[in-house]
């Protein structure tokens, strides 16, 4: 196990390697020169000196940070108060109710509405603070009831050594002070968006040498630069969500970072039933109306949103209601710091589960149409304002709406068109009067054109210049749109909603990530170059699952430009060291960028017995070699870890990894078995085994997934195995796991056609004996032509379908075509001799074959010991054409009447007015992809 770590500043450039993902360093776990401050370690009780009239979520963020260096040295950081009770602004306790918010974890809450002071409590040596709020108490009409706290962190008012000094402009004092005092130039983050500086001041304040100073242009700004130096020291901002280990490998550097590159970075947790849910109900107190989807979980969610750089959220909403579930959930999200919003079917700040469960009360029809039931609707939208407007700096109102249960409206597109800009009219109407004071246009508002919504837009819907244009995908990745160079001057700007869980029509993909990041880099740079940068929202299913993916879209997000098409590589790399150590950094990396390419090739839930041919080009076996070889890998990392790091490894690259492999297995055995049976094999039986056998292996690894770290994530592989014939032709996930229909061939019997069979690559057909693929009574097969630009070997599968062991050989007529092995054994099903089924690879020595241009077909006879049944012996026909090129030839050439040409394999590219090829390594099935760049040519 790895020793305490003691953590240093430095400025040195020639300190580059850091575990903040794509970020420059501040902190080193040595000393490499002399005069560095220390800030922990080596028995070292250090301080964060913070000022009390800070925004709490700024107080809660360094609470966190203080612990973060207890995991990785052992001893926590403490919590200091500059000015002592000269800078607090309340007294005594806040004299109303109390709620705590211990979840698994205690959270420490905070205020962050300016419109409000902090409200702290000193008593002698410290001073604790307190967020305050009025929670929601009818849930038809906007009424709140007595003002309710939150405890939050408890600060010491007498300094000791304090080594990070932290606050944000123009809300600390303590900030303040070093400004007034010339010890601090914030000029380059002032008035700018979620921005910071980290440095080492010499003299910051009376009796303090130097400290790590970390200020924020905002609330968010500041909490960003305490968890910056959190991640740095190798607290993965999956601590808790992926059971990640401390770490001890940040090195140093100073940094003025920020603005991000997209304003709004955030996640959607959807389709959370069954798995989040079974967890959420296995953890906590269920709801009045639903799952327990409340303040003692949501405070897990917030706390990684900023610890990833995001600051924007969509709730959970199959059968929650945010603001009704647990009415402290908004002002929570309030006081982390987390800007609010609903999904695109959810307008108003208001959950679908809200009009499902008191639409009625609000007279009318009870209809979720506005052409019908506008008047009931719109007080419906009315009260989603009131509720958000207490917490309207931590609010974007979503608009318009969509049909009932998140279906299109049930009328002409041109109706459609008509009642939604009555709508959103209306609902900007709403907001102008609930926030009377704000001008409509400063109120953060998006319209979400999902699905057939673009395309009202398309056809005339008009859509106020500041309200954001939230884009979507095609739900499978695929951004179907982006602005125009007309709709890049919108005040409202524009985004992207993007999926990496989908459910619904015509099918789900919700099982395990299936995530390849090049295109997420690809299809983001497009978004982000064509200024869809205001907002970026990724439907993520239930969170678990999608870490790594996750992280990674919210990394582009954060800082664009700096993750470029060749990026992945190096961001695996920094992902695996920050989480695992650099000791098996590169062979993770590989691991997991190779599992994308793979698991994307095609959704698992779209996956069938079919997708990968088992006669042609050794596809299917491939496939399989290539699962193979990657679980081998990642099974070795696995083993080679220190316990510490198995469970989140297990966790996020090992079960995705063997699970990937049991589905393709299973897939493609079932489509052996079926082969097989078609074939009389006997082994199709066996095979038929095999997939029993992978079946109950998933079984294995959800059990085990579930029973990690005492069962802390039990559910979360409730998701059924991804496989269509579960679907029964309906798009919803199935209830309980099947695998497809098994077929079985009677091994006391013989096939009429003897005890051996013959079948050749490129075909299903089997001779001796009839079948569907080959003429009555034929005897002769005919493998795919060979040439010396095709495949160096063609295969013919000699195989056992009967009772008795047989002695076989194979002797092509021209000793230029060899065949590997030429002789060998079948066996009856009771019998160990030698197997069942034997594959003879068939190969060319070109410089003895025939030259071109004429075809050459030669026979290759198959003789055995057991009779053929009432048919005659098999022979096998190869057509052979020895290609010749000119010597002065360069490029591709014709096989099998095929070029087949990887799309970075290119003879020539030509450049025109600076538009070029961009190659995208590892983007596609196999090997690259390209692009037109730049993408706005």
């Amino acid at each position: 196990m790895k020793s305490p770590a003691s953590f240093f500043l430095t400025f040195s450039p020639l300190f580059s390697s850091v575990l903040a993902l794509g970020q420059n360093a501040t902190v080193t776990t040595t000393s490499p020169t002399e005069g560095l401050l220390q800030l922990a370690g080596n028995g070292l009780d250090g301080q964060i000196l913070l000022s009390a009239d800070d925004w709490w979520g700024v107080i809660r963020a360094a609470e966190d940070l203080a612990g973060d260096f207890g995991k990785v040295t052992g001893r926590n950081l403490t919590l200091g108060n500059w000015g002592s009770t000269a800078n607090t602004t309340n007294s005594t306790v806040p004299s109303v109710g109390k709620r705590s918010s211990p979840g698994i974890r205690q959270r420490k809450l905070s205020r962050l509405q300016g419109a409000r002071d902090n409200e702290t409590y000193t008593n002698g040596s410290s001073t604790t603070v307190y967020y305050t709020y009025n929670p929601v108490t009818s849930f038809v009409n906007y009424t709140t009831g007595p003002a309710e706290t939150f405890t939050g962190p408890t600060l010491s008012n007498t300094p000791s050594n304090p080594v990070i000094i932290a606050g944000t402009l123009n809300k600390s004092r303590l900030i303040r002070a070093l400004v007034q005092a010339n010890k601090l130039d914030i000029t380059p983050i002032s008035g700018r968006w979620e921005a910071f500086i980290s440095e080492v001041i010499i003299d910051p304040l009376p009796g303090v040498d130097q400290a790590l100073v970390i200020v924020g242009s905002d609330m968010r700004g500041t909490v960003f630069g305490l968890y910056d130096v959190s991640e740095q020291m190798g607290v993965s901002p999956w601590w808790w969500w992926a059971d990640v280990a401390g770490g001890v490998w940040a090195l140093g550097g100073r940094k003025v970072q920020g603005p991000p590159s997209v304003k709004y970075r955030g996640v959607f947790i959807n389709d959370e039933q069954p798995a989040l849910t079974n967890w959420i109900n296995s953890n906590y107190q269920p709801g009045k109306y639903g799952p327990g989807y409340n303040h003692y979980f949501y405070p897990r969610v917030f706390e990684l949103l900023l610890r990833l750089r995001a600051n924007y959220f969509w709730p959970a909403m199959w059968g929650s209601m945010f603001g009704v579930d647990d009415t402290a959930n908004q002002p929570l999200a309030d006081a982390y710091g987390i800007v609010m919003g609903s999904s695109h079917t959810e307008p108003m700040m208001r959950a679908t589960n809200e009009w499902s469960n008191f639409g009625k009360q609000y007279g009318g029809n009870g209809q979720w149409e506005y052409d019908t039931n506008n008047a009931s609707l719109s007080t419906f939208f009315t009260v989603g304002a009131q509720r958000a407007k207490p917490y309207a700096a931590n609010s974007l109102f979503t608009m318009a709406m969509r049909g009932s249960g998140d279906s299109a409206i049930t009328l002409t597109q041109a109706q459609a068109i008509a009642v939604l800009q009555n709508v959103v009219a209306k609902q900007r109407e709403i907001l102008a009067e609930v926030f009377n004071e704000t001008k409509i246009e400063e109120i953060p508002q998006m319209w979400c054109l999902y699905k057939e919504v673009q395309g009202y837009y398309e056809n005339g819907l008009t859509v106020p210049d500041d309200v954001t244009l939230l884009w979507a995908d095609d739900n499978w990745g695929n951004i179907r749109r982006v602005p125009t160079a007309s709709e890049t001057n919108r005040s409202g700007g524009a985004g992207i909603y993007y999926h990496f869980d989908y459910v619904g029509d015509p099918g789900d993909y919700k099982w395990i990530n299936t995530i390849q990041l090049q295109k997420t880099v690809e299809q983001m740079q497009l978004a982000y170059a064509r200024q869809a940068d205001r907002i970026w929202i990724l439907n993520v299913g239930d969170l678990k699952t999608l870490e790594i993916p996750i992280n990674h879209f919210l990394d582009l997000a954060y800082d664009t430009p700096k993750w470029g098409y060749d990026s992945v590589p190096r961001w695996l790399r920094s992902w695996a060291e920050r989480e695992f150590g650099p000791e098996h950094s590169d062979d993770i990396s590989s691991v997991v960028d190779r599992y994308g390419m793979y698991a994307a090739r095609r959704k698992y839930e779209l996956l069938d017995s079919t997708t990968y041919s088992i006669v042609n080009y050794n596809e299917a076996d491939a496939v399989l070699a290539q699962w193979g070889e990657l679980a081998d890998d990642a099974q070795k990392i696995f083993d080679a870890l220190e316990d510490g790091f198995q469970p989140a490894y297990y966790e996020m690259i090992l079960q995705p990894v063997l699970g990937g492999q049991v589905v393709n297995q299973i897939y493609i055995n079932a489509g052996k078995n079926r082969l097989y049976t078609a074939q009389k094999r006997n082994k199709a039986n066996a095979v038929a085994q095999d997939v029993l056998g992978y079946f109950q292996r998933d079984h294995v690894l959800t059990q085990r997934y579930h029973e990690l770290l005492d069962g802390k994530w039990n559910h979360m592989l409730d998701r059924r195995l991804p496989f269509r014939w579960n679907y029964d032709g309906y798009w919803q996930q199935p209830m309980r796991n099947t695998i497809p229909a098994l077929s079985y061939v009677q091994e006391l019997e013989t096939s009429l056609a003897g005890n051996i069979g013959i079948a050749v690559e490129g075909s299903n057909a089997t001779v001796p004996g009839d079948d569907a693929w080959h003429p009555n009574s034929g005897s002769t097969l005919v493998l795919p032509p060979m040439d010396p630009y095709g495949p160096r070997t063609r295969w013919i599968d000699i195989f056992a379908r009967g009772t008795q062991s047989c002695q076989w050989s194979i002797s092509p007529q021209q000793p230029y075509v060899h065949a590997t092995p030429n002789a060998g054994s079948t066996s009856g099903p009771n019998s160990n001799v030698n197997g069942t089924d034997t594959r003879v690879y068939i190969s060319i020595d070109w410089s003895q074959a025939p030259p071109a241009p004429s075809t050459t077909s030669v026979t290759i006879n198959i003789a055995s010991s057991c009779d053929w049944g009432n048919y005659a012996a098999p022979t096998i026909q190869v057509p052979i054409h020895n290609t010749a090129i000119p010597s002065t030839f360069t490029g591709f050439v014709e096989s099998d009447a095929h070029i087949s040409i990887e799309a970075s394999h290119t003879s020539r590219t030509t450049s025109l007015n600076n538009i070029s090829y961009a190659i995208l390594p590892a983007h596609g099935r196999t090997l690259a992809g390209i692009t037109l760049t730049p993408v706005l040519a």
